[in-house]
């Protein structure tokens, strides 16, 4: 529990560091320079994501029996990884709490807050952690997600590398997104007589919401970058 609560603890005030610090090491374009606060953001955030989602990809490939039993077991180092993230979507809801309107980030605060919860509950347990570990491998599309960002605010959307990373951001959408959360749907229907009923309450409240909001994100891609 100590080591656990202290990691999270870390994590927090590293990205914080990190955030400050971000204008500095990447500064801001002039088509930026009016929002400041979201360049630094998305830079934090893709720092996250090349962290965990690499991390996430590594352990499977390490490990690559861990599916089989999400619940009891985890590679070593996997447990700090997820803790990890707890820290960084703590520091970025405080982050957009601070620096953005509601009506703005509330989707995005909800996302955190059920990440969050069911992140926390397998650091704290030290259970499921495997199960974490699976939804972590999201993180490596939010990589193309974030850079796609970047080059929109650096109003560099009509370039080939935006467009190259439009096709790249659509075929990990695929892969990494929906494939993930398909195959942890079917892995809480499967064990739902193994998952205590707080825990499978939890997951499948988060699964309800997290499936829906990510059909729609999709939507929102493909008209954007394929259907203009």
């Amino acid at each position: 529990l100590g080591p656990g609560l202290l990691l999270v603890a870390a994590s927090f005030a590293a990205f914080r560091l990190l955030n400050r610090a971000l204008e500095r090491l990447v500064p801001p374009p002039p088509s930026a320079r009016r929002n400041r606060w979201k360049w630094r953001n998305i830079w934090t955030s893709l720092a996250h994501s090349v962290l965990s989602g690499g991390g996430a990809l590594a352990g499977f490939c390490l490990y690559p029996e861990l599916p089989e039993d999400v619940a009891d077991t985890h590679p070593p180092g996997a447990h700090s990884l997820v803790a990890v993230s707890v820290g960084y979507f703590l520091e970025d809801f405080v982050d957009m709490l601070c620096n953005q309107k509601l009506r703005q980030s509330w989707e995005l605060l909800f996302h955190h807050s059920v990440v969050i919860v069911c992140f926390g509950i397998a650091v704290l347990l030290h259970q499921y952690v495997g199960f974490a570990l699976v939804a972590l491998l999201v993180e490596i599309n939010s990589i193309f997600l974030h850079l796609r960002q970047i080059l929109l605010m650096a109003n560099l959307e009509h370039t080939t590398c935006y467009r190259l990373n439009s096709v790249v951001n659509l075929g990990t959408y695929v892969v990494f997104r929906i494939a993930t959360l398909a195959w942890m749907t079917r892995w809480l229907f499967l064990n739902r007589q193994n998952v205590p009923l707080a825990t499978y309450a939890v997951s499948a409240v988060g699964m309800a919401i997290m499936t829906p909001m990510n059909v729609i994100l999709l939507y929102r891609l493909l008209r954007s970058d394929f259907f203009k």
